[in-house]
């Protein structure tokens, strides 16, 4: 039986927690092997699909019923709860720098980062940027700092001013948020998936596996997805040939031909955040309305569900990179390793 894990919460912008806080031992890591050749297997997706084609870089999920939430790691992650979905198409990978370019070029669409955004109730209006991780290492103070909001940070920057995305157009976009990341679905037709799609998606048919691939964090001694490597977060040995984002569909798909669906990037859903999954609706549940949502950490700011953990994710820290972890965020606020990927009904 699985260690059940209780951390409180922390932060908004920590998005894991302190395993020192917890008094949690690190699982022994494994020997981790990068992709054979890297950049060999991504896999790649031009943007707006062309021809009719409606469905251009996009898997068929057939639905089901199965259970999500987990009652042995974090305690928002329960109950576990079984539900079923109707048969949806997703995106293979996650929407790209490309891809969002792409939209951007044809419609004119200007991100919450890039923009002075106003907050329903803040007294004055947020300043343009978004939050960086930046590592304790590069800068002074203690171990709190590791989350900076960023002037000038945004998808075109991702580290912020001075850096840029040339030669990552493969690379997941970043520093979106839900509106911008509901913007781009829409322009294509399509919506952002439900907790519940995402979650039955990312099982891929493993019903009841801890991972999406399976019941080993690193099967013989590979990388399954691009986690953080070392100790977190003074070292990382980029063992799995990543030091933040990978290009998208480098690690292999799962059952349902889904690529990164656990680590890289943090991806958006389209449900409202509350703790624990109680009194959810089946068939379809979409969670709950806005009305009865809360994060308790900040339970006047709006919040929607993230899910799929990131890069940033290592085995002493912030154990997320399984399809049950399920994580709040404002939904005015973009970060350094927070994505998307779209849905599609029939």
């Amino acid at each position: 039986m699985p260690r059940r894990i209780l951390f409180p919460f922390i932060s908004l912008l920590a998005l894991c927690v302190s395993i020192g806080a917890a008094g949690l031992s690190a699982p022994h890591a494994a020997p981790v092997a990068p992709p054979s050749e890297p950049g060999l297997l991504c896999q790649s997706y031009s943007g707006k699909p062309d021809g009719g084609d409606r469905h251009a870089g996009m898997a068929w999920v057939p639905g089901g019923e199965t259970t999500i939430g987990s009652d042995e790691h974090y305690s928002e992650e329960g109950p576990a709860t079984k539900v079923r979905v109707d048969g949806f198409w997703m995106d293979r990978t996650e929407v790209t720098n490309a891809q969002f370019a792409r939209f951007v070029e044809a419609t004119g669409y200007v991100t919450e980062a890039e923009r002075v955004v106003r907050l329903a109730g803040a007294g004055s209006p947020r300043p343009a940027g978004s939050v960086v991780f930046v590592s304790p290492l590069d800068q002074m103070g203690g171990t709190n700092s590791w989350w900076r909001l960023m002037p000038g940070a945004n998808w075109r920057h991702p580290e912020g001013p001075g850096s840029d995305i040339e030669g990552r157009r493969n690379h997941p976009v970043v520093h979106v948020t839900h509106q911008d990341a509901l913007a781009y679905a829409r322009w294509l037709g399509r919506e952002l998936p439900t907790e519940a799609q995402w979650e039955f998606a990312a099982r891929g048919g493993l019903e009841g596996a801890p991972y999406a691939w399976g019941g080993e964090f690193t099967p013989q001694g590979l990388a399954m997805a691009n986690t953080w490597q070392g100790f977190f977060p003074i070292r990382n040995t980029q063992a799995d040939g990543y030091r933040a984002t990978a290009p998208v569909g480098c690690f292999k798909a799962n059952g349902y031909g889904l690529y990164d669906m656990i680590g890289n990037v943090w991806e958006w859903t389209s449900d409202w955040y509350r703790p624990r999954h109680d009194g959810l609706d089946s068939p379809n549940p979409t969670g709950p309305r806005q009305e009865d949502s809360y994060d308790p950490r900040q339970p006047d700011i709006p919040s929607r569900v993230i899910k799929g953990g990131s890069f940033l994710c290592a085995q002493n820290f912030c154990q997320r990179y399984r399809p049950a972890s399920r994580h709040p965020q404002e939904v005015a606020l973009g970060a350094s390793h927070l994505g998307f990927r779209t849905v599609l009904m029939p």
